[in-house]
């Protein structure tokens, strides 16, 4: 396993053989098993895939991203595959796949939009939209609650407590990658984006780690614009039934203001609970 002493890679994944095909680092891992990775680099690498296909259609605004996450993304070699499903004249549907060692562990679908300019009336209902009060910059750090216990997500990214504190309930959190995604090129708002939204269950949450997991199985990106900008803030709150289902709901912003909203669906379950016919 990778430590802290060794150095770093420089990205979360790298380039290796035929086209789509990227090796994980250890950049890549989430909490909950250390050879599975956090959800948001492998969404972020499969938005990558789409954005580049839409801009072939001259698509340049990815308003929505869905991901369904099949299988837990292993820490190894992935292959995205992209497929246009129908383009028109204001909007392209695309879907896609993440395969790791044979097996399709995650899907996808977007919606991608061409842009022109309009003018908008100066009152609108709604308008302004709202901001972030506290600024990246003058938020204090936010620490993730398994940051320390081996390389993996919390080193890829930086964050920032605009209010509330992570795993302690509602709250604001900004995030902005430490690597890149890929470091053979910039990686786009709309990627930093999918790595930031899929923690939102994680950074509201209301149950102790050490004795609950709350796994989302998919992760759904709505954007109203094109993000600018390095930071990307969550303003996550969860909800939790007695089924041991979930909703985990995040407002998402850049300094600019409201960028959208991201929803997960969440299996909540008590860790080392016995089984029914247990004694």
């Amino acid at each position: 396993m990778h430590t802290k002493n060794e150095p770093l890679p420089s990205a979360a994944y790298h380039p290796v053989g035929a086209d789509n095909t990227y090796q994980s680092s250890v950049l890549t891992r989430g909490p909950w098993n250390p050879e599975h990775q956090h959800a948001g680099p492998p969404i972020a690498l499969a938005c990558r895939a789409i954005e580049a296909v839409a801009h072939t259609h001259g698509l340049t605004h990815l308003s929505r991203l869905t991901a369904n996450l099949l299988r837990p993304v292993p820490i190894s070699v992935l292959t995205v595959q992209v497929t246009t499903d129908y383009v028109g004249r204001n909007a392209g549907h695309f879907s896609a796949q993440i395969i790791a060692h044979g097996k399709e562990v995650a899907r996808f679908t977007a919606l991608a939009q061409r842009e022109a300019s309009i003018a908008l009336p100066k009152t609108l209902a709604g308008h302004p939209l709202a901001q972030i009060a506290v600024a990246a910059e003058d938020s204090p750090p936010a620490i993730f609650p398994f940051a320390g216990r081996h390389v993996g997500y919390s080193d890829l990214v930086e964050t920032r407590a605009a209010h509330g504190h992570i795993f302690d309930g509602p709250c604001a959190i900004w995030f902005r990658l430490r690597y890149p995604l890929l470091d053979t090129e910039e990686t786009s708002p709309y990627q930093r984006v999918a790595v930031a939204a899929d923690s939102g269950n994680g950074i509201s949450a209301v149950l102790d780690l050490a004795h609950f997991s709350f796994v989302n199985s998919d992760l759904t990106i709505n954007l109203l614009r094109r993000p600018v900008g390095e930071w990307i803030c969550l303003e996550a709150r969860s909800y939790l039934g007695d089924n041991g289902c979930g909703l985990a709901e995040s407002a998402l912003y850049d300094h600019h203001g409201l960028i959208g909203r991201a929803t997960q669906s969440l299996a909540v379950r008590a860790l080392h609970a016995k089984h029914p016919s247990s004694p």
